[in-house]
């Protein structure tokens, strides 16, 4: 048995640990801890719960309203990895500079981005979107079509990232990428990445955002990005979407190819 002064000595290093990681001791209640107890309560996923919030506060066909319904779930009820408001209008003004006409995204998740990316793009321009979860494929189709996108405007791939790619060009007829988007597992960066180069679908000037670089982290790609010299790149410093005190990144890539 502990004896009570061997404790007391360990109580300031206890304390500086709880202060330190504060930050994310909230997230791992906000996004495991609650999750997990919710999803027995409910029965529901919890972007199906998102969804149901989304349904009840949003207003039909308008994006703005259904992007707000969901940031506000995700700030004060549960926490889900969008991309979030703050990193979400890096993402606004990239789109809006650019105007690309061909935008590929990896990881639909439950919606939230694709409509961002949908509601930025220019007049007949098309995003295909993936997704490999089924279940939260089915949420981001509605999600989708509440915003008021069609199939001419956004399409959704239920499959996995590397078993699109490389059918793009021969099920899709894409012959190029303007802008692709990534926010799926942060371990399939490098090599969709990779991917991508050899497709033959990236040409000068095509552009690779890609979330969460930082925390929780893709650090093959950021090693691959800057060792390949394919690319002009920078990352842009934020906080990690709807919390406080945790330091993220999103990563702008501007492919140049082989000089």
């Amino acid at each position: 048995m502990v004896s009570p002064a061997i404790a007391l000595a360990f109580l300031p290093l206890l304390l500086t640990l709880i202060i330190r990681y504060r930050y994310y001791f909230v997230l791992f209640y906000r996004a495991v801890l609650v999750r997990v107890w919710k999803d027995c309560v409910t029965g529901l996923s919890r972007e199906e719960r998102a969804f149901q919030h989304v349904l009840t506060h949003a207003i039909p066909g308008d994006p703005d309203s259904i992007l707000d319904a969901f940031d506000a779930w995700c700030s004060k009820v549960e926490f889900i990895s969008n991309i979030g408001p703050k990193k979400g209008k890096i993402l606004d003004r990239l789109l809006m500079e650019h105007s690309p006409l061909t935008v590929l995204e990896l990881g639909a998740h439950c919606g939230y981005s694709t409509v961002r990316i949908a509601r930025s793009l220019p007049v007949g321009a098309r995003l295909y979107s993936v997704e490999m979860d089924q279940r939260n494929a089915a949420i981001a189709e509605k999600v989708i079509r509440l915003a008021g996108f069609d199939d001419d405007t956004v399409e959704l791939i239920v499959s996995p990232s590397d078993e699109v790619i490389p059918k793009l060009r021969s099920d899709y007829g894409l012959e190029r990428l303007d802008f692709v988007f990534m926010d799926h597992w942060k371990k399939c960066y490098a090599p969709d990445l990779q991917m991508l180069e050899g497709s033959g679908l990236l040409g000068k000037g095509s552009m690779i955002v890609a979330d969460n670089v930082l925390f929780p982290g893709a650090p093959k790609f950021l090693r691959h990005i800057r060792k390949s010299g394919l690319y002009e790149w920078k990352v842009h410093r934020a906080t990690l979407e709807y919390s406080k005190g945790i330091r993220d990144g999103m990563a702008e890539l501007m492919y140049q190819g082989i000089i």
